[in-house]
């Protein structure tokens, strides 16, 4: 396929996505930058519905950088065990808080350069945290629904978050690079499971090509 058709295929999907997820945004819950932040670091390898369940509490007793950076690890620890990995990221939570403080004025930096630089921080974290906490489109947020949904939609061919998002990139244009990841996320959970993807009900069906081999194999 052409790059020429690609686009098209991408711009058809983005705008059938618009119309099914119109009112689409971040599912986690938060107040501030650094609680968006934490939440999308705890989300890694762990549902958001999960780590909502477990933000109220953390955010209650630990609100803000220099609370967190300060917490008690173990007690850190105990709150956010349920999202998985809790060691390491109550090390990273205290490590970007810590680094917020004393690098960038206790305020999150609005820029990729900057929270790359944040332990825990990977594209991923830091194009929600620029989208959702800045209204910054650097990037598109690749997890593994927008993974798993742009291999099926023959969007890329790649298994790599960053060279998914690269392809994506090329795709779609920047203003909807955020619209794009955000519904396509959705879609993942409502309608393209991982192992029972429900391709009868799918209105992507038609511009998807594993449609059809998906259906075969049932």
């Amino acid at each position: 396929m052409t790059i020429t058709r690609k686009k098209q295929r991408a711009l058809a999907i983005l705008s059938q996505l618009k119309i099914l997820y119109p009112d689409a945004t971040c599912s986690l819950d938060y107040e501030t930058t650094v609680q968006l932040l934490v939440a999308t670091i705890l989300s890694a390898q762990c549902t958001d519905e999960r780590v909502n369940k477990v933000t109220p509490a953390l955010f209650n007793k630990f609100p803000d950088a220099p609370a967190l950076a300060g917490a008690n690890r173990e007690e850190l620890e105990t709150l956010i065990r349920s999202t998985g990995f809790y060691r390491n990221k109550a090390k990273n939570i205290q490590g970007a808080c810590h680094k917020i403080i004393t690098e960038f004025k206790g305020k999150v930096p609005h820029t990729m350069k900057e929270l790359l630089q944040l332990p825990g921080v990977a594209r991923k974290t830091a194009n929600v945290v620029l989208a959702h906490g800045f209204g910054i489109i650097e990037g598109i947020t690749v997890d593994t629904h927008v993974k798993r949904l742009s291999n099926r939609l023959g969007l890329t061919k790649n298994d790599n978050p960053i060279h998914i998002e690269r392809d994506l990139m090329k795709l779609l244009p920047q203003p909807d690079w955020e619209n794009y990841s955000i519904r396509i996320i959705y879609h993942g959970r409502a309608i393209c499971k991982a192992r029972k993807p429900n391709c009868a009900d799918c209105q992507l069906a038609d511009l998807c090509p594993s449609a059809s081999k998906i259906t075969d194999l049932k």
